[in-house]
């Protein structure tokens, strides 16, 4: 069992970057594949990217690739996603997520058994 805390989120305008955290507890967060979803009002959670256990591998969703990056400090059992370059559309709640120790990455989110409780960004025009 894993519990996962995110921080980060605020106001911000267009333009500006957002560095987000998620601390896990437990001693088993280096056997977990972590992922960042996001979800806006009225439509469905959104994969942006994924990390494998190690941080060696990243997959990103096409809408936020080359400005959003994922990673994590194992020894600190913290996963980060730095977003530079917010649009408006980036306002969303976001979480992160952990996949259970030996399953694979995902942007399906039913495949992830742990969340936190979400940091909403919100991008101001």
């Amino acid at each position: 069992q894993v519990q996962l805390v995110e921080s980060g989120g605020g106001l911000v305008q267009a333009g500006d970057s957002l560095r987000l955290s998620c601390v896990a507890s437990g001693r088993t967060f280096n056997s977990h594949n972590m992922a960042w979803f996001r979800q806006a009002p009225g439509k469905e959670r959104e994969f942006l990217a994924a990390i494998g256990q190690s941080g060696a591998n990243t997959y990103y969703a096409d809408s936020v690739k080359g400005r959003f990056t994922i990673s994590r400090v194992n020894a600190k059992n913290t996963a980060y996603l730095q977003m530079n370059s917010l649009k408006p559309e980036d306002t969303a709640v976001y979480y992160c997520a952990a996949a259970p120790p030996g399953r694979t990455w995902s942007p399906r989110s039913r495949l992830y058994d742990y969340w936190g409780q979400g940091t909403q960004v919100t991008v101001s025009s």
